[in-house]
């Protein structure tokens, strides 16, 4: 996995002055989706895809505007359509307008990431391997902006919008493990560099059966092996902490990788504490 990430990082270096960066390729280097390689690049670096490839822009730019190029000249190299977009951006950024950085020859940079091991002990993750044959995932869907902290006040507005009728289907249909409403997300934005892309969200169950009425979306999921992490304690953070464990800690050393498919959890909030739950989540593996 640490291979395929510096080779993604050696790929966004030698393309940072195209006009698109292609997302397929990246996805390719990385060996999974899109939507998962943006996952184990922000649970790894601590940021987005998308601000990692700004900064890096702008810290090449700030180098370019110091060797003596033209302010005009550097803005449309790294991709900005104005000069007023480009030194908003740098003001933001470096905290100097362009001019400044030429006159005064002094700017501040952000270095190309490098993805190594580090070794953290302590802490035992506790997970199983469940191999699952083929399902569907049934439930209501809308897309949702990418969120990967915090509660996604989106999905909290398509968890109230389910209706009585949606909800007695979805439990007819629930036949096999894990019997509760799961949170999936899949078909994410191609457009890594919006500040915001926006992926599927399904709030659903698992079924084998195939029909279905029109009240409710189906996503056929193929027969794979899953990594399954059971977490407990405070809501959310629990929960987004155990996925910043999966990527960061777990998957890297794991001898497994993740595939192309929805992954999915859930969470059973306990009624004797507030905000306090109990979650489980399916992320779709296979070894390498």
């Amino acid at each position: 996995m640490l291979n395929e990430l510096n080779r993604v990082i050696d790929y966004i270096e030698e393309h940072l002055t195209d006009d698109e960066l292609s997302l397929e390729i990246i996805s390719e280097y990385a060996g999974v989706s899109d939507y998962h390689f943006r996952k184990i690049f922000f649970y790894l670096s601590g940021m987005t895809l998308s601000e990692y490839i700004k900064n890096r822009k702008l810290s090449e730019a700030s180098m370019d505007l110091l060797h003596g190029e033209k302010v005009t000249d550097v803005a449309f190299k790294y991709g900005y359509q104005s000069m007023d977009g480009f030194t908003r951006a740098f003001k933001k950024w470096c905290g100097l307008l362009p001019s400044e950085v030429i006159k005064n020859g002094i700017s501040k940079s952000f270095p190309k990431l490098s993805f190594i091991i580090t070794v953290k002990g302590g802490i035992n993750m506790e997970f199983r391997i469940e191999n699952k044959p083929a399902f569907n995932l049934v439930g209501v869907c809308k897309r949702v902006p990418m969120q990967f902290e915090g509660i996604n006040n989106e999905i909290v507005k398509l968890a109230e919008s389910i209706t009585d009728e949606q909800r007695e289907e979805m439990h007819s249909l629930q036949n096999i493990e894990p019997y509760e409403i799961v949170n999936a997300s899949y078909e994410a934005d191609a457009d890594f560099l919006k500040e915001e892309g926006y992926l599927t969200h399904l709030i659903g169950v698992l079924t084998t059966k195939n029909e279905i009425s029109d009240l409710l979306e189906k996503v056929p999921v193929e027969a794979h092996t899953w990594a399954v992490f059971p977490n407990e304690g405070p809501f959310p953070s629990t929960l987004q902490e155990t996925y910043a464990k999966i990527y960061s800690e777990w998957l890297p050393s794991s001898g497994y990788e993740v595939i192309n498919a929805p992954a999915f959890s859930f969470t059973k909030m306990d009624k004797n504490k507030e905000n306090y739950a109990y979650s489980e989540v399916w992320t779709p593996v296979r070894k390498k």
